[in-house]
């Protein structure tokens, strides 16, 4: 049992956005308020594929006490222009935010990354351990042998042709339908879901509609994360790279995710060599935007 639970806060608006520009990349984030009085303890939160920083709000509020975050646009979402490198593979994305970590002289910093982002935090935490605290994994897109009903069409969009054929339809949508559909897909009781929260992503929706690089951003970054975890016998597949991982970990699942099977919460235990792993009931794929308090509170108790 996680206890004691904190009441979920939820923030009244989103965290104000930044910009960073690096030599090879520039880098659109979110960061914590009253920065002057803000803890010393660093934050980096990374989203999951077609997010972007507007998901970890409410638990960057939740952890203001503890820690001062960053929620990061990988290249390509948010705000972020597409990577000068062409680069959309985890460890492409990892190389942007070690980069972002070191221009800010941010490390060794708290590491967290939702789904996608769960597989950009793994690359960075095996491959620069300097730079890493601790490492939280919410839903990481591992490889995994158990195909749930939210993901058996992803091999489809990721195959040449298809996608480029399918994603321009999808974003024919109006914005409020996309962001509906987002929410259906990735918690398990949309009808519950911060209307705040819903206002503000058909807001960044609608800022990104004129962007000509949405498609291939996406589309991409769903091939690299796939060429990665189709991996079985390079030294860098995932499960390799997470025997490296140093740092203390957390991972945590949501029992009724369709994208991403909570069975895999098993295997996780077996190859990370100092984890712990919460399944959260009632819970889909995006924790951290649903039940931030019980995401706090077993950071808390594992890693704080």
């Amino acid at each position: 049992m996680l206890s004691p639970i904190s009441p979920r806060i939820e923030a009244p608006h989103a965290y104000a956005r930044s910009i960073e520009f690096l030599p090879k990349r520039t880098i659109s984030y979110r960061t914590s308020r009253n920065m002057d009085t803000a803890p010393d303890r660093i934050g980096i939160f990374l989203h999951g594929l077609g997010g972007s920083s507007l998901n970890w709000t409410d638990l960057m509020l939740a952890l203001e006490p503890q820690l001062t975050g960053y929620a990061v646009d990988l290249p390509g979402f948010g705000m972020s222009p597409p990577p000068r490198d062409g680069d959309y593979t985890p460890s492409g994305h990892a190389r942007a935010v070690a980069e972002f970590i070191l221009a800010k002289d941010l490390g060794p910093v708290d590491l967290f990354g939702n789904s996608l982002g769960g597989a950009v935090a793994l690359q960075l935490a095996a491959r620069k351990p300097e730079l890493v605290r601790s490492l939280t994994l919410i839903s990481p897109a591992f490889p995994s042998l158990f195909a749930t009903k939210g993901n058996v069409h992803l091999p489809a969009i990721a195959f040449p042709g298809v996608g480029e054929r399918l994603i321009p339809k999808y974003f024919e949508m109006s914005a409020e339908d996309r962001v509906q559909a987002t929410i259906d897909g990735c918690t398990a009781n949309p009808g519950q879901f911060s209307k705040i929260r819903i206002a503000e992503a058909v807001e960044e929706v609608l800022e990104r509609d004129h962007f000509t690089y949405n498609t291939d951003a996406f589309l991409r970054s769903l091939r690299g994360l796939f060429r990665t975890n189709v991996d079985l016998t390079g030294a860098n597949r995932p499960w390799k790279l997470a025997e490296r991982v140093t740092a203390p970990t957390l991972a945590v699942y949501g029992r009724e995710d369709v994208l991403v099977s909570a069975k895999t919460a098993h295997r996780l235990t077996k190859h990370f060599p100092n984890a712990h792993v919460v399944v959260l009931p009632d819970t889909g794929h995006m924790a951290q935007s649903e039940h931030p308090e019980f995401v706090k509170a077993a950071w808390d108790r594992f890693l704080l």
